[in-house]
């Protein structure tokens, strides 16, 4: 039976990708928690995992009606995550929707889910380093 690197890591792999752009969103939160107007955003990181290990793109689904439209692989970059607005517990004067307390709680559950999914990884990688050496 042959398995490939890809296929044993790909899930946590995603995980970990998708942590770190979850990290930029809420540091980028964090750091326009006195901007007036700002928006506080977030991305559902369930979904977007669910829908990556379907085999599906993070992004909305697009259909290339003509030959000329700019392929899916062209709009697949890091940041390219469907982010959502978050829905804001108590309304400010100046219109920003962050609450510092809410983001730096958020920030630090994804550190630690982030730390987490590396060590996944690295137990991952021993367990296969283990298979191939046959011990």
């Amino acid at each position: 039976m042959t398995m490939s690197i890809d296929s044993a890591l790909s899930l946590h792999a995603d995980a970990l990708r998708l942590r770190e752009q979850r990290t930029e969103v809420l540091a980028g939160n964090l750091a326009n928690a006195d901007t007036p107007g700002f928006k506080a955003r977030d991305l559902d990181f369930a979904g977007l995992l669910a829908r990556q290990a379907a085999g599906q793109s993070p992004g909305a689904a697009l259909a290339a009606t003509d030959p000329r439209h700019i392929g899916r692989s062209a709009l697949d970059s890091p940041g390219s995550a469907e982010l959502l607005y978050r829905v804001p517990t108590q309304s400010s004067l100046d219109g920003n929707t962050v609450d510092p307390h809410l983001e730096k709680a958020a920030f630090a559950e994804n550190a630690v889910r982030y730390q987490a999914t590396l060590m996944i990884l690295g137990s991952r990688i021993n367990g296969l380093r283990t298979a191939i050496r046959g011990e």
